[in-house]
């Protein structure tokens, strides 16, 4: 189990995360959800060492992550983030070769096991007709897959997605959701999600933590978290829930046009420019 204790983090003179705990079991999805600037993806450096952790643990059976080495660690937690930075002239079989770089020998020479984690993990993912192509010439959701791989390739016991659905049609979302709970569901691995989307939150996770303002404000599973009050509180959004192939399904209610609420004074110009979404 990934375990994290009363967790502090951030950045150079900007706290975040503020007494953060929750636990990420194996064989089980675990979504992290919040509004933006909750601080998910804090979360996520954070337990990846690539925040400044002041207080709290994050262990693995009781082993400290973050007094491991990087290539320690890189065996035991996977990361796909948000907006992977790639080299251009790497072809996607290259790129994710680079998930065994915690396995590769001082030398750097890739073993026939290496190449045979990343065509499995090619196939997975529906990439294994592409494995020579440049990713110069990919599409983002096609990027956003190979990543996947090079994680999967990795063969970690956890696996970290930050937004894993960026960048991805329906499709491919969908298929990206249903590869992360077989992972975890089949293959026995701990998986945590971070999402925007509460749906897919509700259809795909078995555990629901809630995050506001760097705090955890409820956690459990998805009925019992994601409620039509709570969303309101916490989104500023009333939704109603409908039910589906029994499945809740939550539609945002339209917001009233301003061209439908009568004659309107003009806004102050400090209010002109201000962002609706805050």
């Amino acid at each position: 189990m990934l375990l994290i204790r009363n967790l502090d983090a951030g950045y150079p003179g900007r706290p975040v995360l503020r007494g953060v705990s929750l636990e990420v079991p194996r064989g089980r999805v675990t979504a992290v959800l919040g509004p933006n600037g909750a601080g998910k993806t804090t979360l996520i450096r954070a337990i990846t060492g690539r925040a400044n952790v002041t207080q709290g643990r994050v262990q693995w059976h009781a082993r400290d992550l973050l007094r491991m080495s990087p290539r320690e660690r890189a065996r035991i937690l996977a990361v796909i983030p948000q907006s992977p930075i790639w080299p251009p002239q790497f072809t996607v079989a290259q790129a994710v070769l680079l998930g065994r770089t915690p396995y590769l020998p001082w030398w750097g020479q890739a073993r026939p096991e290496d190449w045979a984690a990343v065509q499995r993990a090619l196939a997975a993912v529906g990439l294994q007709a592409m494995a020579q192509r440049p990713l110069a010439a990919l599409s983002g959701g096609e990027r956003q897959r190979v990543w996947v791989a090079r994680a999967l390739a990795q063969d970690t016991p956890v696996l970290l997605f930050d937004e894993p659905t960026t960048h991805l049609d329906w499709h491919y979302q969908l298929a990206i959701l249903n590869l992360a709970r077989e992972q975890a569901h089949r293959y026995g691995r701990a998986v945590l999600v971070v999402l925007h989307d509460l749906n897919h939150a509700a259809w795909y996770a078995d555990h629901v933590v809630l995050l506001h303002q760097g705090r955890v404000v409820a956690h459990g599973a998805p009925r019992a978290v994601l409620t039509p009050e709570r969303i309101a509180q916490i989104y500023r959004v009333a939704v109603d829930v409908i039910e589906h192939a029994g499945r809740p399904v939550f539609v945002p209610r339209v917001l009233p046009s301003p061209s439908t609420e009568g004659p309107a004074s003009p806004p102050h110009p400090a209010q002109a420019t201000r962002n609706p979404g805050g």
